[in-house]
């Protein structure tokens, strides 16, 4: 038998696609689906582990390649930094910004991951954590700042809006996802909106951050797919990580349309409603 059948890991696939860049915890829902089908998936086994960081690496693979211009519009500004030794233009500013925002969730991440995960790695806490990233949620939008920068380019926006503090405050947000529950841009757009950024260019800025997290944290324990950790989930990682990278390609582009208009209200209500219901659930059985 293997520990992950191939029709879960393309269930969980989806949604990882899906809730990594929804503002609702891909991880508290993996951790929350499985008991709730009945799957006997171990959530704090090495081979979930693993697996979870395959689907997490084509998820950021997705984001790498929908913001590939942006990209190297900001690899080409640091450059042009460190070649003047100064900060002369919004794409460099702009990649400095994600640099700084990048290092307190990637320490944070390196010291509290595997402690976090095994601690908080039950459906019962999960749903719980749910429920209060809602509250997070309602928090970040009853208290946004409504100061729009004037600036064709996104991007430019962005440099303008958001300052050297602001950008490791929102980084250092990004680690409560390490809380089964909790969302990375969830987190991420919350803080965006707490600085001044639009619903889109907080959006934006959320998944510029998050794609070196995910793709360093992927990098740093994709080795273990080959080895012992791998056994019986291989062909079931690669089935959900096609998956993946299907419904987060769907995903962004949907998100990147809706916060243009919309915002992170819809969300948090489902947060709310989803992890009290799941609370409750749990409680009882």
């Amino acid at each position: 038998m293997h520990p992950i059948s191939y029709f879960q890991a393309a269930i969980l696939g989806l949604l990882q696609g899906v809730s990594e860049l929804f503002p609702v915890s891909s991880l508290g829902h993996s951790v929350i689906l499985p008991s709730l089908f009945g799957w006997n998936i171990h959530q704090n086994a090495p081979y979930f582990l693993t697996f979870l960081v395959a689907l997490h690496l084509a998820t950021a693979l997705v984001l790498l390649g929908f913001f590939w211009e942006d990209w190297v519009r900001i690899v080409k500004g640091l450059g042009r930094s460190l070649r003047d030794r100064q900060i002369a233009d919004p794409d460099a500013k702009l990649g400095w910004l994600l640099v700084l925002g990048t290092i307190p969730a990637g320490i944070l991440g390196l010291l509290l991951q595997d402690h976090l995960r095994k601690l908080f790695a039950s459906p019962e806490y999960a749903s719980i954590f749910l429920a209060l990233n809602g509250v997070m949620l309602f928090g970040a939008e009853a208290l946004r700042r409504r100061a729009p920068v004037a600036a064709e380019d996104d991007d430019e926006r962005i440099a303008k809006t958001v300052d050297w503090g602001q950008a490791a405050a929102v980084g250092a947000a990004q680690s409560v996802a390490l809380i089964p529950g909790f969302s990375r841009s969830g987190a991420a757009m919350g803080g965006g909106l707490l600085v001044g950024l639009s619903h889109k260019d907080a959006a934006r800025f959320a998944f510029l951050l998050a794609t070196p997290l995910i793709l360093a944290a992927a990098a740093l324990k994709l080795p273990e797919l080959a080895g012992p950790e791998g056994n019986g989930v291989r062909g079931q990682a690669l089935v959900g990580a096609l998956c993946s990278a299907l419904a987060a390609y769907l995903s962004v582009r949907f998100l990147m349309r809706y916060f243009e208009t919309r915002t992170l209200t819809p969300f948090a209500i489902y947060c709310v409603c989803a992890g009290t219901a799941c609370a409750i659930y749990f409680a009882l059985t």
